[in-house]
């Protein structure tokens, strides 16, 4: 089966429909499926639930789904950088499911796994516990938080080949490895392809299995969200 597509607007070919779930790697700017995301701005494709821990900057990363009003409902952990997603929060046109990092690192995680639920103490006592089970272990009160999955996961590699094996580089590896494992369909877009072979088996983060599609992305931006310079004596 070929997994190596031309460009991103292929590689998302089929995939899309109103109302889908989509995860999207990353963590800030830092390892977004940059592409991908322009594919699906300019696909249209509209009503989407987006599980990411954040939602880019006003103008760059999923900020480009919410300029366009693409995105219903937003998943995440950290909504502070963008100035759209708080004008449509406060405004009720947009729905946020607001959940602790490391509970939603976990949820991915566990949706990839196969795990429906798991319990935890975080949370516990504050509006994040509300609504959800309740149950005591060894003294403690732990809350029910249930694993996710995504109709699509759109992830960013640093190298990768067509067998759909993944290598992230640094900070860039963050959601991304755990996000290929909880999407229905999972489609890469990598910097770099390389021959079958050449990756170093012990350093693949992500096996192919998970991955259904690769596409090779060119003119990356890498933004940083906020670049601080230490200043000279």
């Amino acid at each position: 089966m070929n997994k190596v597509y031309p460009d991103p607007k292929s590689a998302l070919d089929g995939l899309l429909f109103d109302g889908m779930t989509i995860m999207s790697g990353g963590f800030g700017l830092c390892g977004i499926p940059e592409k991908l995301i322009a594919a699906l701005q300019g696909s249209g494709v509209k009503n989407l639930t987006v599980i990411s821990n954040n939602a880019g900057v006003d103008d760059f990363g999923l900020g480009l789904l919410l300029q366009t009003r693409q995105i219903k409902k937003m998943v995440s952990s950290y909504v502070g950088e963008n100035e759209t997603f708080e004008r449509q929060y406060l405004a009720k046109e947009l729905e946020l499911e607001f959940n602790p990092q490391g509970t939603l690192a976990e949820r991915i995680r566990a949706g990839g796994a196969g795990i429906p639920g798991f319990y935890t103490k975080t949370g516990v006592g504050t509006l994040i516990a509300e609504g959800k089970e309740h149950k005591e272990f060894d003294g403690e009160t732990y809350i029910l938080e249930r694993g996710l999955v995504a109709d699509l996961s759109i992830v960013k590699a640093w190298k990768g080949d067509a067998q759909g094996n993944l290598v992230f580089r640094k900070t860039a590896r963050n959601f991304n490895p755990m996000m290929a494992t909880a999407g229905k369909v999972t489609v890469a877009e990598v910097e770099e392809l390389v021959p079958v072979g050449k990756l170093d088996a012990d350093g693949i983060h992500t096996p192919g299995i998970f991955v259904q599609r690769i596409v090779v992305g060119h003119d990356y931006e890498k933004r940083i969200e906020k670049r601080t310079i230490r200043e000279t004596a």
